[in-house]
This record gives structure tokens, C-alpha cells and sequence, in this order.
């Protein structure tokens, strides 16, 4: 009787166990997404290279005007050591000014050039924090995947502390199998301390890669939902991939690239034409102390002073045009090529994404028979004292699904995380 009432105390041990393990399986998720987004605003604020290349793209935009505006004005002042005589006084100096003009619309395409490399400067900035966004997510998905292995080696470890008390009271009510079965709990067990201590080692490296992205110290532990949300591609797939060739910004990076290359050979031709220069000239002059003039001493102002610049080394303007047409061209290509790449990666990304809504259908399919016939065989070995080795054996499987679940409902979102990344969003 004694055996007996040790026996359902153990089954209620168990039974508790596996309750707790499903709450917390389709508890409510308290923090959720809220958490990962204070992350991700938290890395696209303190992320250094993230910060470098704003600040890129800023000094981009500060060379528009740069480009756009007139040549400085040239001013030239002159004295004359021994002055010139004219008939209403000697010169005594003489201020030019000057201002060049380039050809019509010079300006303007440079201005476009350089407005074209500023945005590309801002589709690399783009691209950067959706990389920063991705890493950061999967990162954070990477540990919640370990957290949760943690968690379920835990409850493992406890419930085969159960199994191994179930196997002394056996052994000491002496039954066939006894200390065989405690030894063997024994040897689970301890592979499964193992295989916990390496779980918790390796978080260590996986919260320093956390920081790195925040560029920051963790002050507190990082939070995780008790059931990790799923998230689904609400488009088909071809829908994703026009998506990804009309958005993605490296894409947008090299249109604007090859867009300010063909600005460039506009501007290469507006510099073989010919530049012009219009000024004028003041010449101070001193009265004169021997004749009396109605103009004596009047200073002169000649108008205007006219010039042009005729670019007649036309090899230096055909090359600048020929550099142009081969930049772009080389733009052309890697454009092409980067196609063909994320093309590539949007058929893996998405294999992964739909292997893993299967996976999260099977395991938790699986998880559920599993745990269906943990339970038969834990009762049966309570109350026959038969199949503990089953037991042992479905325990591990039970384990295994558990994990694989939680991996896969990981993978899932790491693979819809990559593809929103593809997309430029």
C-alpha cells in the first residue's frame, strides 16, 4: 500500500510537470514583438556603422550645392610703379573683376550627378539598417531558441528525476529490472547536465553578438515571449520577387549609380564646349597740376571685358566621356549579377520559409502523439513495472520535438525576417 501511495504521488509529479509544460507552451504573450522592436529602435540609433554611413549619405547631399554654383568671381588689383600719362592725368591703379560662366546647363547636370550618388548613398544607408533589422531579429530569435532549450532541458532533467525515484522504489520493492533501470536514468541524466551546461555556455556568445548590433551593454536579462509568435508572408510568391526587383535597395543603389554616370558623360560633353567670361575694369587716375580740363583727373571705368575658353584638347573631354560610358556600363553588369544573386537567395529564403510552416505543423503533431504515449508507458511502468527502457526512449523523443518545434518556428521567422529584408522593408 505504501508502494502504491508513493507511486500515484510520482504519476501526479509527472502529470504536473507536462501541464506546466503546455501553459507555458500556449501562454499569453506578454511581451512579444514589443520587446524586439525597443531592440531594433535601439540598434538603428547606436549602431556605429549605421551612424558612419548617415553620415555618408549627409556629406553627399552638402556636395549638390558645391557642384551647382559659379566659379568664384576673380578680382585683380594693380599700381603702377611709374604711372601712365593720359590726356586727363596719370593712371595710378586699376581694379579688374571677372566672373566665368561654363557652358548652358553645366551646372545643372553636375548637380544632377551629384544628387544621383547621394541617393545611392542613402539606398546603401537603407540597405544597412535592414541588414542591422535582420541580424538583430535573428539574433534575438537564435537565443530565444537556446533560451527555451534551457527551459526544456530543465523540465527534462526533473522529470527524470521522477523516473529515476519510480526505478529505486521498484529496485527496493524488488522487482525485476530494478537498478538496471536506475542506472540507466542515471546515464540520461547525466548526458542531459552535459548537454546544459553546453546550452548555457553558449549564450554567452550570442548575447555579446546582441550587443554588438545594439552597440550597448545588456543591464538586464533579455526578455522572451513564452510562445514564440509566427510570422507568415502575406503575399504569393511571385508578388515577393517583383517586390525584391522593384525595391530591393541595393538594386535602387546601382539605378541611381548608373543614373549619375549617364549625368556624368552629359556633364563630360557641357565641358568640351566652350566657357565664356564677362568683367569690367576701374582705373584710378590723378588730376593733373598744369592745365586746367573740364575731366581733369576723372576716374575711368571701361566696359565690359569679355572672354572665352575653347577647350581645343579635345583627347582629355572624349576620354572623361568614355570613362562615363564604361562606369555605367560596369553598372549595367553588377546589377545584372546582383539580380541574378538575390533571385538566388529569394528561392532559398523561401524554401526555408515553407519548410519551416511544415516543420511547425509536423512537430507539434509529433509533440503531442509523443506525449500521448509518454504518458501510457509512464503508467504502465508505474503500475506493471514494464518497458522502462521505452520510457527512457519516448522521454528522449518528447525532448527532441520539443526542440525541433522551437527551432522551427525560429527558422520560420528568421526566413520571413531575411525576405523583408530582400524587399527593401
Amino acid at each position: 500500500m505504501n508502494i502504491e501511495l508513493r507511486n500515484e504521488k510520482i504519476k501526479m509529479k509527472i502529470n504536473a510537470i507536462v501541464l506546466i509544460s503546455v501553459l507555458l507552451l500556449f501562454a499569453s504573450n506578454v511581451f512579444g514583438q514589443e520587446v524586439l522592436d525597443s531592440y531594433l529602435k535601439q540598434a538603428a540609433e547606436n549602431n556605429p556603422k549605421l551612424k558612419s554611413l548617415f553620415s555618408q549619405y549627409m556629406a553627399a547631399l552638402e556636395k549638390v550645392p558645391q557642384v551647382g554654383t559659379l566659379p568664384d568671381p576673380q578680382l585683380a588689383f594693380g599700381y603702377f610703379a611709374m604711372p601712365v600719362e593720359t590726356r586727363l592725368g596719370a593712371q595710378k591703379a586699376i581694379f579688374s573683376a571677372s566672373q566665368m560662366f561654363p557652358w548652358f546647363g553645366t551646372l545643372d547636370a553636375q548637380e544632377r550627378v551629384a544628387a544621383e550618388r547621394a541617393k545611392a548613398r542613402f539606398e546603401a544607408f537603407e540597405d544597412a539598417k535592414y541588414k542591422l533589422f535582420f541580424d538583430v531579429k535573428s539574433t534575438y530569435y537564435n537565443l530565444y531558441v537556446l533560451d527555451e532549450a534551457i527551459r526544456i532541458t530543465d523540465e527534462t532533467l526533473d522529470l527524470l528525476s521522477s523516473f529515476k525515484v519510480l526505478a529505486i522504489i521498484k529496485f527496493e520493492a524488488g522487482k525485476k529490472g530494478g537498478m538496471v533501470d536506475v542506472l540507466r536514468v542515471e546515464m540520461d541524466i547525466e548526458e542531459l547536465k552535459e548537454q546544459l551546461a553546453y546550452l548555457k555556455d553558449s549564450e554567452l556568445p550570442l548575447l555579446a553578438q546582441l550587443e554588438q548590433l545594439l552597440n550597448t551593454r545588456l543591464e538586464q536579462e533579455v526578455i522572451f515571449p513564452d510562445t514564440l509568435w509566427l510570422d507568415n508572408m502575406n503575399m504569393d510568391k511571385k508578388a515577393i520577387y517583383d517586390s525584391i526587383i522593384a525595391q530591393n535597395n541595393i538594386l535602387q543603389k546601382l539605378e541611381h549609380e548608373s543614373l549619375s554616370w549617364n549625368e556624368q558623360i552629359d556633364v563630360a560633353r557641357k565641358l568640351g564646349m566652350p566657357s565664356f567670361m564677362l568683367g569690367m575694369s576701374y582705373v584710378s587716375i590723378s588730376e593733373r597740376t598744369n592745365i586746367e580740363l573740364s575731366d581733369n583727373g576723372r576716374d575711368a571705368i571701361i566696359l565690359p571685358q569679355v572672354g572665352i575658353k575653347i577647350p581645343l584638347y579635345r583627347n582629355k573631354y572624349n576620354a572623361m566621356i568614355k570613362e562615363a560610358s564604361l562606369q555605367k556600363e560596369a553598372v549595367r553588369f553588377e546589377k545584372e549579377n546582383t539580380s541574378n544573386q538575390l533571385e538566388t537567395y529569394f528561392e532559398k529564403a523561401y524554401r526555408d520559409y515553407l519548410d519551416g510552416k511544415r516543420r511547425v505543423k509536423l512537430y507539434t503533431h509529433l509533440l503531442n502523439l509523443a506525449n500521448q504515449a509518454l504518458d501510457i508507458l509512464i503508467a504502465d511502468y508505474t503500475s506493471a513495472g514494464k518497458d522502462f527502457e521505452e520510457v527512457l526512449r519516448m522521454d528522449k523523443k518528447v525532448l527532441k520535438y520539443e526542440l525541433e518545434l522551437e527551432k522551427a518556428r525560429a527558422d520560420q521567422n528568421t526566413a520571413v525576417a531575411y525576405i523583408n529584408y530582400l524587399m527593401g522593408r
